[in-house]
């Protein structure tokens, strides 16, 4: 990653104030273990909330390292997102992950009830 591409990935996620674009759980860059100890998870499990630069367009569509077409995404979104074929536009997959996480079929549900100490719940202040 260039160092570029660093500076716009930590400036959306401050921006997002360190949640993920796509299912708004919150992200971790470079202190893991604080993560793990705020958040009660295994390092196993956090990894999956490494911040990542996702580019809204991809690199192989033509998309730049600019500030309006980086956001922040944990790691599992990021790659889950580049799986298929055919990736969904930013916003349909935004949506897909949000719903799937609302229902408990994105992150394990542990990991939601960790995270927001809700019981599993989604947040009315997130996305």
């Amino acid at each position: 990653m260039t160092q570029r591409l660093k500076t716009l990935k930590l400036k959306a996620a401050r921006r997002q104030d360190w949640c993920c674009y796509y299912c708004g759980m919150p992200m971790w860059d470079n202190d893991l273990d604080q993560f793990v100890i705020r958040y009660h998870l295994t390092r196993r499990l956090a990894q999956t909330f490494k911040c990542t630069a996702e580019h809204l367009t991809a690199q192989c569509e033509g998309g730049k390292d600019r500030a309006d077409n980086i956001v922040a995404a944990c790691l599992i979104c990021n790659r889950r997102r580049h799986q298929t074929t055919k990736p969904k536009s930013p916003s349909d997959y935004q949506r897909h992950v949000q719903g799937r996480v609302r229902r408990g079929k994105w992150h394990p549900p542990g990991q939601i009830k960790a995270v927001f100490n809700t019981g599993g719940e989604w947040p009315e202040n997130r996305p």
